[in-house]
């Protein structure tokens, strides 16, 4: 195993992306098992975890691997960011690696195949009766081509199609690389945004129960964006946020050969950062409303700070890139978490 991540991360970092991901897809094509690793058992939007540790999306974006992700023990799993229709993302090179602060630098651009290809997929893990105790989220975006004041019915796309195959969505609004986007954090937007989103679910359940829905939220918030975030998530009844996304902040890497490329950097420089965020959100959020603390947690003393400031289940990815999977045992099997 470390064998193969020394491979992986000596190849260009897409590359390597692209054989992890088939190399991942193979493992859940292999006979044997397919359950989460056990160790504290969390209850999570209604369902109980084996596990508080999940893999954050952006790394299986068109729900590829989500079996031999399932496999590597990970408590849920969250697939995209998708979008309705395909799209190539940025021009390359869009991924960056800062080994050197356990970091990564990206500008991805929501590449993917589009919400017919994953849902395909999904429909086939599901029918396959394999897929038991992981939970998998899909994190959904809106076409880079597609104007601000139609971004709604992009994120209901995906919810009508795929409603009956998601344990939760996750709206993906805080990504720094789709030009206008996170301006759909604040104010008037995220208000119309969530209260037609919500009206969706509602008649997407049609009686029964609804797939819960998470807002995912930047890092770059100051004091007032928390705030009304915050309560704007209480009024619209949300089920959960996530925190953070990328940053946009280069202040932890400076003088580093990558540190002025353009996109959002993610890995260990966030630690701190964004358990301050998850600090403040619980802070004003009521205590049932779960928080996914993401953003740096690379090893057990972290995830306990995601966890001290609030968070009530974690994601990995930039640190899952790096350590493989040991990491997801190693944090599963930390008696503190």
């Amino acid at each position: 195993m470390k064998l193969a991540q020394n491979i992986l991360l000596s190849l260009p970092p897409e590359v390597a992306h692209n054989v992890a991901i088939s190399g991942l897809a193979g493992l859940g094509r292999l006979p044997g098992p397919i359950e989460p690793l056990s160790g504290r058992k969390v209850d999570f939007l209604g369902h109980e975890l084996s596990n508080p540790i999940g893999l954050a999306a952006g790394l299986d974006k068109d729900a590829q691997a989500v079996l031999g992700l399932a496999k590597v023990g990970f408590g849920f799993v969250e697939v995209g960011t998708v979008t309705p229709k395909p799209q190539p993302g940025n021009p390359k090179p869009r991924l960056f690696r800062l080994k050197e602060h356990a970091a990564l630098i990206n500008r991805m651009g929501f590449n993917n195949q589009g919400v017919e290809a994953m849902a395909g997929r999904l429909e086939r893990v599901r029918n396959s009766g394999r897929l038991d105790k992981t939970l998998v989220g899909i994190n959904l975006g809106k076409n880079k081509d597609t104007p601000l004041e139609g971004a709604t019915e992009d994120y209901l796309i995906g919810m009508r199609r795929m409603h009956s195959l998601a344990d939760y969505f996750t709206l993906n609004l805080s990504s720094p690389n789709t030009p206008g986007l996170r301006q759909l954090q604040h104010g008037d937007a995220l208000a119309e945004l969530l209260g037609r989103v919500k009206e969706a679910q509602q008649t997407l359940a049609n009686g029964r129960a609804a797939v819960p829905i998470l807002l995912k939220v930047a890092p770059d918030l100051d004091d007032e964006d928390i705030e009304s975030i915050s309560t704007q998530l209480v009024q619209s009844e949300l089920e959960g946020l996530i925190a953070t996304n990328t940053t946009l902040a280069r202040t932890a890497v400076r003088g580093h050969v990558h540190a002025e490329e353009v996109g959002g950097l993610s890995g260990a420089p966030l630690t701190g950062k964004s358990a301050e965020v998850v600090r403040k959100f619980r802070a004003r959020l009521p205590l049932d409303m779960p928080i996914v603390g993401v953003g740096g947690v690379s090893c057990p003393e972290s995830a306990r700070e995601m966890f001290t400031a609030g968070a009530s289940v974690l994601q990995i990815y930039t640190s899952f890139i790096y350590k493989g999977p040991k990491l997801v045992q190693e944090l599963t099997n930390d008696s503190l978490l």
